[in-house]
């Protein structure tokens, strides 16, 4: 290392440090190899002391432990000296040389054997001294190798760390000042723990923990009513005293004398006298008796169940619960069969449902049951409801209705067969009285029961019922339950012939009109009006055959056709008028649908009933489709918006999006997802309908293909939109799209119409083709002409109600925009929207 060659020497004091670091790592590694015995007696001795063994041997048990332990470490001592040996330079410059590729050190420290005196021999020598003392820029200190495994097979060094760790924390290092009283044989005081424990154990309901009463400082504290308080008692019993006011009586010790157990029943003290006395003021915790109470009034939702709405609460948490109904006589109409006294009758016990997760300690919870058939449906009742608490303690609430809602019948017949059969199941004494108006009933049958077997098993009950002197229990809950099919046959009908089940529907519908049906009532016999429309027009769909065009007349006016989108929409107006209380206009509508259905003419698949549609009024036809699927499609993409930047605020006309429901704070994402597919559904069927434009070789049709392209891009880039989220934007694409579909079916009617007049000019236009069909909209409520174009062919006074619909639309639009608290992206959308309508149609 004492080579004056100028390259060596600085690549050698490069290495003093990285040569140090090798050399101490080297002293580190036959170090630990060597006196590893000497630390791991050491500390398995601590771990030992630590556990209490000092005090567990013996005093010669002890001296002589520690002998053997001395003499261990004596020989670890020696035979680490011996073992140890001091690293030498030389080996820690290998140790490094070894770490580095092509051993440099060992290039820089030799000499050329041979030619020294050669000028080429020694250039050679000088470019490779310099490379090597490149690679020795990167030495590093290799880390120095601390295992042992060689030298401790079994391992001895874990177990003495595993135990030590153990000692720390199930035992105390402070044990070993007492190593040297064990030594000398002074006796040690006890230290096995205190004198006496104690714990106070709350009841599991409550979910509080435990306490160690060794652990509490405070005089005073507050333990839960029913806790456990347990003490243990060490040493004399004579030299520790326990006193208590907390349980009345006397406690009788445990399992062990030294050990007492009693349950907190009252609020008073508790103290130890003795060794380490103790004394705490224990302020016991009422539990409070649980509540239930009624949150909303009963409800008949759905039509025929029992929809009950209650909160129950509890300071630690409800167990369970239940409610009793039982018959109100006092409060039902004594007249008729009512007005005998009722047969007593067990009430009705119903489980409350409690929450299946989280907390018991107050919930609202809905009870929903279909007591239809039950005897008290429809009757004034007493409703006991009852929750209880995991101490046992109950809570009440008791509540008198007018009536346990249940089935409405509107068929007239079905409603006395029901009435019949609850004055049977009220009293027995009323069977002479009920088979007596059965048999009025039945007397002349064939006007009054349409169905054989419903008159048939009417009349079994009037036998059964007559049969004897008396009716038993049996006999009457048979009689019951065949008056309750029949009514449910007369009601809801086992009719195959659509146009028999759809007159019984709107017969049904009428009936609750004039009983003032509840709102629930009115939206499921609507429901049914709608299926029983579906099963009447397919039936007339797939009944009709094809007309020749020679039958009829062909004269306008003579005949009437009426799609599914305008009976939907006849029916929703009824539905709203029957909602705002507006029943004579709703009467008036239902008997305008009812002639309706029964003298109309509807042509299969929306075609002339005289013979099939040409391809022409076929595409004509399914591009208005579309433009009334894209204008639905925006509308409840505004509506979505609306409800984004303000939940709560209803819709224009006063109605809330989508049946009522305000607010969208759930789901929104899926929303648009929805939204989004079904506007990609909606582009793919007007791809297919460009590919069967008729009329593409006419300068009409190539500009409505191109006008149809322009929708098509409109709605592509609707899609993106409404994929991320942007309601606004795609808005506005939205509207293109129907700017590009409407200037489409114009471009296309031309098309037809100079065809038309070129193969036969007195046929008219193609235009004439869409009388009839149902009238689009735009967002202000304007409706589309014939071919989409904006305008209309009605007078100004049936066109009065839309008016009216736009300007409030408008005038809420112009409110909406002079609110400059509103989101800046609504307000820049409902700009656009009064720059887009505001001027007027175009």
């Amino acid at each position: 290392m004492t080579d004056t060659h100028p390259t060596k020497r600085a690549a050698l004091d490069r290495l003093v440090w990285p040569l140090r670091l090798t050399r101490t790592g080297m002293i580190a590694e036959r170090f630990v190899r060597a006196y590893w015995p000497i630390w791991t007696i050491l500390i398995a001795g601590l771990a030992g002391v630590a556990f209490g063994l000092a005090e567990a041997l013996a005093q010669q048990v002890l001296w002589a432990l520690l002998a053997v332990i001395v003499l261990a470490l004596l020989w670890a001592c020696v035979s680490g000296y011996r073992r140890f040996r001091m690293p030498t330079r030389a080996e820690a410059l290998e140790r490094l040389d070894a770490t580095l590729p092509g051993r440099p050190i060992s290039a820089l420290i030799d000499h050329p054997a041979i030619g020294a005196g050669d000028p080429q021999a020694m250039t050679v020598w000088e470019v490779h001294i310099a490379r090597m003392a490149a690679r020795t820029s990167s030495a590093r200190a290799p880390l120095p190798d601390l295992r042992v495994n060689d030298r401790d097979p079994y391992g001895l060094r874990f177990l003495a760390i595993t135990a030590f760790a153990m000692a720390l924390l199930f035992g105390t290092i402070w044990k070993v000042a007492d190593v040297g009283e064990a030594i000398a044989g002074v006796e040690a005081p006890p230290t096995g723990g205190p004198s006496w424990e104690g714990w106070v154990e709350p009841p599991l309901y409550t979910g509080l923990p435990s306490l160690y009463l060794n652990d509490i400082e405070a005089a005073a504290f507050e333990a839960p009513a029913g806790s456990r308080i347990t003490l243990r008692l060490y040493g004399d019993p004579g030299q520790i005293d326990v006193s208590q006011s907390l349980h009345p009586g006397v406690v009788p010790p445990g399992e062990d004398v030294l050990s007492r157990q009693f349950t907190l029943q009252q609020s008073g003290d508790l103290s130890i006298a003795g060794v380490n006395p103790r004394s705490w003021q224990i302020t016991m915790i009422e539990d409070q008796p649980p509540s239930v109470t009624m949150a909303e009034p009963l409800s008949g939702v759905p039509p025929g169940s029992v929809q009950m709405t209650y909160d129950a609460r509890d300071d630690y948490g409800i167990a369970g619960g239940h409610v009793l109904i039982s018959l109100a006589p006092d409060r039902a109409d004594r007249r008729y069969g009512l007005s005998v006294d009722p047969e007593p009758r067990e009430p009705l016990s119903l489980e409350l449902p409690l929450p299946f997760s989280g907390d018991r300690a107050e919930f609202t919870e809905i009870l929903v049951e279909d007591l239809s058939e039950h005897p008290f449906a429809n009757l004034p009742v007493r409703l006991t409801l009852t929750v209880e608490d995991d101490a046992g303690q109950l809570g009440q609430e008791e509540i008198t209705v007018d009536r346990l809602p249940g089935r409405r019948f509107f068929d007239p017949l079905a409603n006395a067969l029901v009435e019949m059969r609850r004055d049977l199941l009220w009293s027995r004494e009323n069977a002479p009285r009920v088979a007596q108006l059965l048999r009025a009933i039945t007397y002349r049958g064939e006007d009054l029961f349409d169905d054989e077997n419903a008159y048939r098993m009417v009349r079994v009950a009037i036998r059964r019922l007559e049969a004897g002197d008396s009716v038993s229990l049996e006999t009457r809950d048979q009689v019951a339950e065949m008056l309750w099919e029949v009514a449910l046959v007369i009601e809801e009908g086992d009719l195959a012939d659509a146009l028999e089940r759809l007159r019984r529907a709107q017969d049904r519908l009428e009936e609750a009109m004039r009983q003032g049906a509840s709102d629930e009532e009115i939206a499921q016999l609507m429901q049914e009006l709608r299926e029983a429309m579906d099963d009447y027009m397919q039936e007339l769909a797939d009944n009709m055959e094809p007309g020749d065009g020679t039958d009829e007349p062909d004269r306008e006016g003579e005949s009437m056709e009426i799609s599914r989108a305008d009976l939907e929409e006849m029916m929703e107006r009824i539905e709203e008028l029957m909602q705002q209380g507006r029943m004579a206009e709703a009467q008036e509508l239902l008997d305008a649908l009812r002639e309706m259905m029964e003298n109309m003419q509807m042509s299969q698949n929306g075609s002339d009933p005289n013979g099939p549609q040409s391809p022409g009024q076929e595409a004509m036809e399914g591009l208005q489709n579309s433009l009334r699927d894209q204008q639905g499609l925006a509308d409840e993409t505004f509506r979505d918006l609306q409800e984004r930047f303000n939940p709560n605020a209803p819709a224009p006309d006063g109605q809330t999006p989508e049946g009522g429901q305000q607010g969208n704070a759930e789901g929104g994402d899926a929303d648009q997802g929805t939204l989004a597919e079904r506007q990609r559904q909606l582009r793919e069927q007007l791809r297919e309908q460009a590919q069967n434009l008729p009329g593409r070789a006419t300068p009409g049709g190539e500009e409505a293909l191109r006008r149809l392209e322009e929708a098509n891009r409109a709605m592509r880039d609707a899609i993106e939109e409404l994929e991320r989220g942007d309601l606004a934007e795609a808005l506005d694409s939205q509207s293109e799209a129907m700017e590009g579909l409407r200037e489409g079916m114009e471009e296309l009617g031309r098309a037809l119409a100079e065809i038309e007049e070129g193969e036969d000019p007195g046929q008219g236009q193609a235009e004439g083709n869409m009388q009839g069909e149902r009238p689009l909209e735009d967002p202000l409520g304007r409706q589309a002409g014939n071919n989409g174009s904006m305008g209309t062919d009605q007078s100004y006074e049936e066109r009065e109600e839309a008016f009216r619909r736009a300007r409030d639309l408008l005038d809420e639009i112009r409110r909406r925009s002079a609110d400059q608290t509103r989101p800046d992206v609504e307000l820049e959308y409902l700009r656009r929207l009064l720059d887009r309508f505001a001027t007027g149609p175009r």
